[in-house]
Formats: C-alpha cells, sequence, structure tokens
C-alpha cells in the first residue's frame, strides 16, 4: 500500500532562481534554498519515489487535470518573468501510473479529471524550480497537478481526499507539495524593483504571520474556517486552492500533525513565502 510519507507548503518564487544564478543578487533567498535542501534531505531519508507538486502555475479553468507523461525534459523560460527565470534545463521521470490510479478515485468520485500525456504538455515554475533543488539527487518521479483558479475550496478537500486514496491504492512512497504563497498581492510595478524583497501591506504580512503561529500551534481547525476569506482578503495565488488540497489529503480538519519552519517567513515582490514541513 502507497504512503504520503512528506507533506510541505513550499515557495516558488523567481527571486529563488536569481540567487542561485546570477551575482548581482547571489544569495538573497539563501534561506529558501537552506530550507529547500532540508526537504530535500527528509526525502531521501523517507524513501520518496514519488514528488505531486499542486502547481499554482499551472492554472486551469474547468476540472481537475494531472500531467501524466512518462518523461519530462526541457529547458525553461518563464513567460512571466523571463528577466528573473531563464536558461532552466530539467529532466525528470513521470509517473503515469500513479497518475492513472489517482483518476480512478476522482471519477469513481465523479469527478471531472483528466490526465495529459502529450508530448508537448510542459511544465510550470511552481514544479519545475522547487524540483531543481529538492529532486537533486532523489531522482524521484515528478507528477505536476494543475490548480483550477476557479474551483472552490470544498472541491479541492475533495480533490485532495481522492488523491490520498490513489496514493493509498498505489505502491508509492509519496511526497505531497502545495506549491504557492501565503499572501499574493504583488506590489505595483512602478514600485516592483523597490518592493523585490517586501511584503505588499502590513495587513497581509500580518495575516501570514497568524496563520504560520496557527499551524505551529496546530490549530487548523480554526485556520481551515478562514481560509476562503484568507485567500480572498489576501488575494491568495490560484485561491489558495493549492493549500485547500494540501489539507485535503492531509486529512482536512481531523489533521493533528505538527510544522516545522524550514524556511522563515520572507517578502517577495509583493507576495509572502516559507517552506514549511507538516508531519506525516
Amino acid at each position: 500500500m502507497g504512503k504520503i510519507v512528506q507533506a510541505a507548503k513550499i515557495t516558488h518564487v523567481p527571486s529563488i532562481w536569481m540567487s542561485h544564478t546570477m551575482p548581482k543578487y547571489k544569495g538573497i533567498r539563501q534561506s529558501a534554498i537552506d530550507g529547500y535542501a532540508r526537504l530535500r534531505q527528509d526525502a531521501i531519508d523517507r524513501g520518496v519515489e514519488t514528488f505531486i507538486v499542486f502547481d499554482t502555475h499551472w492554472i486551469t479553468n474547468q476540472g481537475f487535470h494531472l500531467n501524466t507523461k512518462e518523461h519530462h525534459k526541457g529547458r525553461f523560460i518563464s513567460h512571466e518573468l523571463p528577466h528573473m527565470l531563464a536558461d532552466m534545463e530539467f529532466d525528470y521521470r513521470g509517473d503515469h501510473e500513479l497518475g492513472e490510479t489517482i483518476l480512478d478515485v476522482l471519477r469513481e468520485r465523479g469527478e471531472r479529471a483528466l490526465g495529459h500525456s502529450h508530448p508537448d504538455m510542459g511544465m510550470e515554475y511552481g514544479t519545475l524550480l522547487p524540483m531543481h533543488f529538492i529532486n537533486d539527487g532523489v531522482n524521484a518521479r515528478v507528477l505536476p497537478v494543475a490548480v483550477n483558479q476557479f474551483s472552490s475550496i470544498a472541491e479541492n478537500r475533495a480533490w485532495g481526499e481522492a488523491i490520498a486514496e490513489g496514493i493509498r491504492r498505489s505502491d508509492r512512497n509519496v511526497s505531497i507539495l502545495a506549491s504557492g504563497s501565503l499572501s499574493h498581492d504583488f506590489t505595483p510595478n512602478e514600485r516592483s524593483v523597490d518592493g523585490l524583497n517586501a511584503v505588499n501591506g502590513e495587513f497581509n504580512r500580518q495575516m501570514d504571520m497568524r496563520v504560520l503561529e496557527l499551524w505551529q500551534q496546530g490549530r487548523f481547525e480554526e485556520f481551515l474556517e478562514m481560509l476562503p476569506d484568507y485567500a480572498k482578503k489576501c488575494t491568495g495565488e490560484c485561491a489558495m486552492n493549492d493549500t485547500a488540497l494540501l489539507f485535503g489529503a492531509l486529512g482536512w480538519g481531523s489533521y493533528k500533525g505538527e510544522i516545522d519552519i524550514y524556511t522563515p517567513y520572507f517578502g517577495s515582490s509583493g507576495t509572502g513565502q516559507a517552506n514549511v514541513s507538516f508531519s506525516v
């Protein structure tokens, strides 16, 4: 029987790539890279065989979608921020088998779920950037999951539950990663350069810090009660549905685990970011 052996809420801001590749910005996101390193070591220690990434940059408008290609290979440049993230080569095994098992569960439950193995199906940097660091040396399969921008928190809870059941029906040790920000209110363009290392608005910063505090205190039911308002009022990235998927897979309000903040909270281009491990 398969199982979830790792779970995390992770950042994917392109300034991490700048920190990694551009001398001018060397080290500005070292704390994020260090957090990735801890996740990488956890993945090795726990025998992760597949990374499932809830990717808020693979944005869909209808239904639920998995990238079920057998092999992901290419060279990536961000169309959104090409000056920040370019020339990223990738080469990962996919997990068609696990993807199809998850799709079976979703369809049994009446969900509109599709898998895509078309050779031209690409990957987004919500998956690629963290995988560049976390999967280095792990060499696990990668199964990207799209995030539907028009779906509800309730739908994503149900989809997360179905993903967990699909994992149980498999023979895989799986890591589930919610790749997206906390608050996500970008700094206006005229101030964007100055906002590289800032959160846009004290309200958003305070809300993010409160969420991390609730998680540290194990008050997950309270957090889930406020999640729809949090996503709306703090401009959640893809409506924070990656977070809903994560908690759905972990058991929603019945989750009683603990968190470990691997990357302390930081601001990036107006958004709030962290790497947070959830015990499983």
